[in-house]
C-alpha cells in the first residue's frame, strides 16, 4: 500500500532547494544513513532542477510502499515541458540517457535503487525508489506515517541553510573518500604481500616437484641398473644348481638334494622379483615399449596350459581353459598379455586350497575389446584388500601368503593400460575371486568401428603426435561414452576444433609444427566459446608456463594417466554442460 507523503510545487528557483532539504529530511525520518541521505536528495535536486529550467516547472510526490515487501521509498518529479525529442528516444520509446539533455539523469539515475521515465508531448515524469531496511520498515505504521507527513512543512529551508547542509555533505563524502583511499591503500599493500607469498611458495612447489621428479629418476635408474646387476649372479646360482642337481660331477645324498632345491627355489623367487621391478622402473619411466604382433587366443591359451602345468601342485585344485571359438585374431605384445595371465592365474592357485582356477575368454564387439577372466574358488579378499592389492609391496595377510613382492598385480594393471586396456578384481571371502583383463582387439586401431552408431555422443578431440598415447585416451574415452576424433600435430588440431567444434579438447604440449601452448592461444583469441582443454603432458612446467595455461580447465601428467582417474574428470567436466542441454 503507497502511503503519500506530501506534494510540493516546483515554480520557482527556491523550490529546487527546498524539495532538496525535503527528500533529505524524509530519507533521515525513514533510516536511512547519512551517505544514502546525501544521494538521494542530490538525486532529486538534480530532476527537481530539469523539471524546473527544461519542463517550465512541475511537482514532486513523496510516498512511502509499506508495509509491502520490499518497503519502498518513492519519489515522482512531473514537469509540463515538451518531452523528449524523437533523436532522444531508443528504439523501444524510452529516453536514451547518454543522449539526453545535460547529465542530470544519467547521474540520477546511479543514485538511486529504481530509476523510470515516461516524456511524452504533454511532459515528462520521473519515477525513483529507494529500498527502505526490513527492520524500519517494520516500524513504519501508519501513525508514523502520517507524524512524518505532518513535520514536513517545516523540513523546507532557506538557501542558506541548505547550502551549509550541502556543505557538510561534501566534508562527510571527503573524509569517507579519504578513509575508502586509505584502505584502499592498505589492501593493495597486504596483496602485494600475499603475491610475494604465493609467488614464494610456488617457486618452493616448483623446487621440490623438481626435487621429487630427480629422486623418481635417480630411483629408476637405481632399480633398472641393480636389476641387471642382480640377474648374472642370480642365473648363475640357478645353472649350478641344476647341475648339482643333475649330478654332473657326482650324485647328491638326498639331505643335499632337499638342500640344493631350496637354493634353487630361493633363487627363482629372487630372480622373478628382480624381473618385475625391472618391468615396473621401465613402465615408470616410460621406457617399456609395446611390440605388438598378429595372434590367436587359442594358440596363447596353449602356450599358458604348458607354462602354468608345474605350479599346479595341488590335487584338489583344476585348472582349466577354455576353448576359444570364433574370436577374432588379436593384435597386442602377446608376450606381455601372456605375463599378465600368467600373473592372474598363478595367485589364483596360490590362494586357492580346493576347487577350480577357470581361464575363460569373450569377445565384446560393440567396444572392440577382448576381455580374459579368470575365476577361482579361493579364499577371496575383503574389500579392503581388494583395493590394496594394487599398490606395490602390498600383500594380504592369511595362512596361504607364501612369500611374495606384492609386485604382481600392480605390474599387471600398468602392462595392460600400457596396451590401452586395465585389470579389473572383484572377489568374496570364502567364495573365490573374479579378475578380468580387458585389452582392445587391435593395440593403435582408429576406433572407427567403435564411434559408428554414437550419435548424439558428447564429441572429444585428442591432440598428441604421440600415436601409443592417442589410443590410450581414445580408448579410455569410448568406454566412457565419448565420440573421439584425433589430430597428430597443433595445426591439425586448431584446424579441426574449428571446424568440428568438440565438447572436450585433450591437448599435448610438445609437438612439431605448432605445440599445445600456440594451440590453446590460437583458442582463446578466436573468440567465440572455447571447449574445456584438459592439458595432458609428460612435461614439467614452470611457473609461467603455468601461467600461460591459465584458459585450461585442467592439467593432468601422462604419468598419472589411469583409467578410473581420467574416466571421473572427463564425466565431470561433461556433466554441466550435458545440464544445460
Amino acid at each position: 500500500m503507497s502511503r503519500l507523503l506530501a506534494r510540493l510545487p516546483i515554480a520557482h528557483d527556491a523550490d529546487i532547494v527546498s524539495v532538496r532539504q525535503c527528500a533529505r529530511c524524509v530519507a533521515e525520518w525513514l533510516g536511512f544513513d547519512r551517505q544514502t541521505q546525501t544521494r538521494i536528495a542530490t538525486a532529486v535536486s538534480e530532476i527537481a532542477r530539469n523539471a524546473y529550467y527544461h519542463g517550465g516547472g512541475g511537482e514532486i510526490d513523496f510516498a512511502v510502499d509499506a508495509p509491502v515487501k520490499p518497503a519502498l521509498f518513492r519519489i515522482s518529479v512531473s514537469d509540463r515541458g515538451p518531452g523528449f525529442a524523437s533523436t532522444a528516444l531508443r528504439p523501444d520509446g524510452q529516453p536514451d540517457l547518454a543522449r539526453a539533455r545535460g547529465v542530470g539523469l544519467v547521474s540520477a539515475r546511479r543514485l538511486v535503487d529504481d530509476f523510470e521515465i515516461d516524456s511524452s508531448s504533454a511532459g515528462t515524469t520521473v519515477r525513483m525508489a529507494q529500498r527502505i531496511a526490513p527492520a524500519v520498515a517494520a516500524r513504519l505504521t501508519q501513525q508514523a506515517l502520517d507524524a512524518i507527513g505532518a513535520r514536513l512543512p517545516g523540513a523546507r529551508a532557506d538557501p542558506l541553510t541548505v547550502l551549509h547542509e550541502q556543505n557538510r555533505e561534501i566534508i562527510d563524502s571527503l573524509a569517507h573518500l579519504h578513509e575508502r583511499q586509505a584502505e584502499t591503500v592498505r589492501l593493495n599493500r597486504e596483496l602485494e604481500e600475499t603475491n610475494r607469498g604465493v609467488v614464494a611458495l610456488y617457486s618452493e612447489l616448483e623446487e621440490k616437484a623438481e626435487q621429487l621428479r630427480s629422486a623418481s629418476d635417480m630411483k629408476s635408474r637405481f632399480v633398472s641398473n641393480m636389476s641387471h646387476e642382480f640377474r648374472t649372479p642370480l642365473n648363475s646360482i640357478l645353472a649350478l644348481s641344476r647341475l648339482l642337481i643333475d649330478g654332473i660331477d657326482g650324485p647328491l645324498n638326498p639331505e643335499q638334494l632337499k638342500q640344493v632345491d631350496y637354493i634353487r627355489k630361493a633363487a627363482q623367487g629372487l630372480l622373478e622379483m628382480v624381473n618385475d621391478l625391472l618391468d615396473l622402473a621401465k613402465v615408470e619411466a616410460g621406457k617399456l615399449d609395446v611390440r605388438p604382433t598378429r595372434f590367436r587366443v587359442g594358440d596363447l591359451f596353449a602356450s599358458l596350459r604348458g607354462a602354468l602345468k608345474p605350479l599346479l601342485v595341488n590335487p584338489a585344485v583344476e585348472l582349466s581353459f577354455d576353448e576359444p571359438d570364433d574370436l577374432p585374431e588379436m593384435v597386442a605384445d602377446e608376450q606381455k598379455v601372456a605375463q599378465i595371465l600368467r600373473n592372474l592365474v598363478s595367485n589364483a592357485i596360490k590362494f586357492t586350497e580346493r576347487g577350480h582356477v577357470h581361464v575363460s575368454v569373450r569377445h565384446e564387439p560393440g567396444r572392440e575389446r577382448i576381455v580374459f577372466t579368470v575365476d577361482d574358488t579361493g579364499i577371496g579378499i575383503h574389500a579392503a584388500g581388494l583395493a590394496a592389492i594394487f599398490e606395490e609391496f602390498t600383500q594380504i595377510e592369511g595362512h596361504l601368503q607364501r612369500g611374495g613382492t606384492g609386485l604382481g598385480l600392480p605390474l599387471s594393471r600398468r602392462l595392460a593400460q600400457l596396451m590401452g586396456g586395465d585389470v579389473t578384481g572383484r572377489s568374496e571371502p570364502r567364495v573365490g575371486s573374479t579378475f578380468e583383463l580387458f585389452l582392445p582387439v587391435q593395440f593403435g586401431s582408429s576406433g572407427a568401428a567403435t564411434r559408428a552408431g554414437r550419435a548424439g555422443a558428447p564429441q572429444l578431440l585428442v591432440v598428441d603426435d604421440e600415436e601409443a598415447f592417442r589410443y590410450v585416451i581414445r580408448h579410455i574415452a569410448l568406454d566412457a561414452g565419448f565420440d573421439v576424433v584425433e589430430a597428430n600435430d597443433g595445426e591439425a588440431g586448431l584446424a579441426m576444433a574449428r571446424e568440428q567444434r568438440p565438447d572436450l579438447v585433450v591437448l599435448d604440449l610438445q609437438m612439431p609444427h605448432m605445440d599445445g601452448f600456440a594451440m590453446l592461444d590460437a583458442l582463446v583469441r578466436s573468440g567465440g566459446s572455447v571447449p574445456p582443454v584438459i592439458v595432458c603432458t609428460s612435461q614439467a612446467l614452470s611457473l609461467d608456463q603455468k601461467r600461460a595455461l591459465a584458459a585450461a580447465h585442467a592439467i593432468v601428467p601422462k604419468h598419472d594417466v589411469s583409467r578410473d582417474g581420467l574416466t571421473a574428470l572427463l564425466q565431470a567436466t561433461i556433466a554441466p554442460m550435458e545440464a544445460r542441454r
